[in-house]
């Protein structure tokens, strides 16, 4: 058994995907055993080519193509079946490591056996911090606001737009680097792979607390995050997140906060006139029917 295995998606990235790789090789300390599983989410066969062609050669790193697109959560639970270690991490292939995560992790949470996950503290591009977790999405960060909440509930509303240099406690870690105690991913039955993209870390961190684990950002831990390569922003993308975000809210939350929730987007989005695209979506509940999940294709 590895002390960690790295879960890394590819789609239609593949020159993040080696990269990403290669960070991963770079920074690791050689005494930590773990292994490299990347999935290859059904991206086209030119972009399939490259990385295929050009993927490292070593014992440790496996190379899996699905025959289709499963989403985040999907792709990742394709490849866990391929995990046998005490740590998974899953690591979105436009985040790169700059110093030795896996070790700085795997140390923090062998001392600390309540935690369920753990991340890296998140910077741009330029060497520019930027934002390592969020709050749930639910009523009271809607009506009053992030900034409200941090400033006057900053033990359980933490600033999420502070550098930290001590490990805080979250509601939810950045679903770019998210470092969990196999066992324990296992026991919340991992991701929910009826979530094609976005909230799966919301969803998972809100099971970890219902089995009494945290989840905590380590700043000690560093990657660079390049911001929305690996899924981009558009209309579509926006429909998505908002499906998602329904659907965790119903899964996990009482049915009238769902239905206050639900009414709260359908009200914002008739007073706004760049929202009104989403506001039919709204008002059927943003179903699971409409998600890009339903529009995938399988190639053989």
């Amino acid at each position: 058994m590895k002390n960690i295995s790295v879960i890394i998606i590819n789609y239609n990235t593949a020159f993040y995907t080696l990269e990403c790789i290669q960070s991963v090789i770079k920074y690791t300390n050689k005494s930590i055993s773990y292994d490299i599983i990347v999935v290859d989410n059904n991206s086209a066969v030119k972009d399939y080519n490259i990385l295929k062609e050009n993927f490292p050669i070593q014992d440790n790193i496996s190379l899996h193509r699905s025959n289709i697109n499963t989403g985040f959560g999907g792709g990742n639970m394709f490849g866990t079946q391929f995990a046998n270690s005490k740590y998974i991490l899953f690591l979105n292939n436009d985040a790169m490591l700059q110093n030795d995560c896996l070790g700085i992790l795997h140390s923090y949470m062998e001392m600390h056996p309540k935690v369920g996950v753990s991340s890296a503290q998140n910077y741009d591009e330029h060497g520019k911090h930027v934002i390592s977790f969020d709050h749930d999405k639910g009523i009271r960060k809607l009506i009053f606001g992030r900034s409200f909440l941090e400033n006057n509930f900053p033990e359980t509303y933490p600033k999420r737009k502070k550098e930290y240099t001590e490990p805080v406690t979250v509601n939810f870690v950045n679903g770019a680097f998210m470092f969990f105690r196999s066992d324990v991913f296992s026991k919340i039955g991992g991701f929910d792979t009826n979530i094609f993209l976005y909230f799966e870390e919301m969803d998972t961190c809100f099971r970890l607390r219902q089995h009494n684990y945290t989840s905590v950002l380590v700043p000690e831990a560093k990657i660079l995050h390049y911001q929305g390569v690996s899924t981009g922003s558009n209309k579509t993308i926006s429909k998505e997140g908002f499906i998602s975000h329904l659907y965790v809210i119903k899964k996990n939350y009482s049915f009238a906060k769902y239905s206050f929730i639900r009414w709260y987007y359908c009200l914002t989005f008739l007073i706004k006139p760049k929202k009104w695209f989403m506001l039919p979506l709204a008002l059927k509940g943003a179903p699971l029917g409409e998600s890009l999940k339903q529009k995938q294709e399988i190639n053989f």
